[in-house]
């Protein structure tokens, strides 16, 4: 492997981007050149959402490369453009061999949701200690017990006993949700998603924990349910207020997540009109919100 590295003008980055891609760059990232000095730019997006610009006011792309040649001639196809105008080459220089399968698998160690139960990965054995075990490997697709939102809804999971409640997951990412649900006594679970990824994804999960359940695109949620949780992002949240809560049956839990604490107030107003949303918990500035449904 090689890396290509460039100095590129905020301006020329997407440009430079395309351009690295259409010439057989295996990745492309992008990092402040004044990083760690006094003139470093913080730049914050909501996490999940794209950031707000391409690149910084001089940016540090790094492209990496198969074999030296294409990543020298990358730099000279470059060069000659004349979108490269203000961008520099750095150089080219090899990239140390690694087991890059054992440097991913040694980022991911077993979370502990609970003192018994843990989200371990295939290549980890359970601790001791755990009495549930949920095994999820990272993926395509959000949702490894490590992100703070998912952490707090799988709490609020594992303190009920939610036997033979009908539950929804709407936007189930990796299924990690609708999965717990089942493992704490949920009885039928619709695990829903608008990306076919995501869906497969909760599919391949559920079998390999041995979980039952029903896994496909938004249409597939139907009716009323005892529990309805929501691991989204604050923005279509409140969207989907209605749809959400027109899901709920009497007396029945809604889980939302994804949220965060300054956005409280906005989730709250958007859902003031089916359920009385409060905060029920918070961890590293996310905020989990839980409501029950109105009486008719």
């Amino acid at each position: 492997m090689f890396e290509l590295v460039l100095h590129v003008p905020e301006e020329s980055v997407e440009s430079v981007s395309d351009a690295l891609e259409s010439l057989d760059a295996l990745s492309v990232s992008v990092e402040d050149a004044d990083a760690q000095t006094p003139e470093e730019q913080a730049m914050f997006g909501e996490p999940g959402m794209p950031a707000p610009k391409a690149g910084w006011q001089r940016s540090t792309m790094t492209a990496l490369f198969q074999l030296e040649p294409q990543a020298l001639d990358a730099a000279r196809l470059l060069v000659a453009q004349d979108f490269f105008e203000g961008s520099s080459v750095v150089g080219v220089k090899p990239v140390p061999d690694q087991d890059w399968v054992r440097l991913t698998q040694s980022q991911f160690d077993p979370v502990d949701i609970t003192p018994t139960f843990w989200i371990v990965p295939t290549w980890h054995e359970p601790p001791a200690a755990a009495q549930r075990v949920l095994r999820l490997d990272p993926g395509l697709a959000f949702g490894t017990g490590t992100h703070p939102t998912t952490r707090m809804c799988l709490r609020w999971i594992a303190a009920r006993n939610l036997a033979g409640q009908r539950v929804l997951d709407y936007g189930c990412g990796s299924g990690i949700l609708a999965m717990a649900a089942k493992l704490f006594g949920a009885g039928v679970t619709d695990a829903v998603d608008i990306d076919p990824a995501a869906v497969s994804s909760t599919q391949i999960n559920a079998a390999a924990n041995h979980v039952q359940l029903n896994a496909g695109l938004p249409d597939l949620a139907q009716g009323a349910y005892n529990l309805v949780l929501a691991n989204i992002l604050a923005t279509p949240l409140k969207v989907l207020a209605p749809l959400l809560c027109g899901h709920l049956a009497t007396g029945a839990s809604l889980v939302l997540a994804g949220i965060l604490s300054r956005q409280a107030d906005e989730l709250k107003a958007a859902y003031a009109p089916y359920v009385d949303l409060q905060v029920t918990d918070e961890q590293e500035g996310w905020i989990l919100m839980t409501a029950s449904a109105r009486s008719t």
